[in-house]
């Protein structure tokens, strides 16, 4: 049984950049969808969508490149994790390297990027930083 699902998405992103795979697949869940969902906003990957395979719900994520073949994701890392929860205030979320990268929050107005929680004045759990 896994018990962080979240990280687990994460990694396949990662491994399936560093790999050059087109796309990657995980289980479905409506959290990591809407993590997916944030990161594609971004642009970091696209073609973000949940689909059937064998009988199971599966969540496809299609990642993108430079014009040299180099993955948009130079590096995505879990910050809250099951054994140690990080949550910020509204008016103490930081800027991820300087404003390349983005902070996927878990907020009460839904799962948002650190400039759109910004905007919305509300702080939450910090899932994960893409840059």
């Amino acid at each position: 049984m896994m018990t962080d699902t979240i990280s687990d998405m994460l990694t396949r992103i990662r491994n399936a950049g560093i790999a050059r795979q087109r796309e990657t697949h995980c289980p479905f869940s409506k959290q990591k969808l809407a993590v997916a969902k944030v990161i594609e906003d971004a642009g970091f990957i696209s073609n973000v969508h949940a689909e059937s395979r064998e009988g199971h719900p599966t969540l496809v994520m299609a990642i993108r490149y430079d014009d040299r073949g180099k993955p948009l994701i130079d590096g995505i890392r879990r910050v809250s994790k099951p054994g140690r929860r990080v949550y910020v205030g509204a008016k103490d979320i930081k800027k991820v390297r300087n404003g390349l990268g983005i902070s996927v929050i878990s907020t009460s107005k839904g799962v948002l990027s650190d400039d759109r929680a910004r905007e919305a004045s509300v702080g939450g759990e910090i899932v994960c930083e893409v840059w």
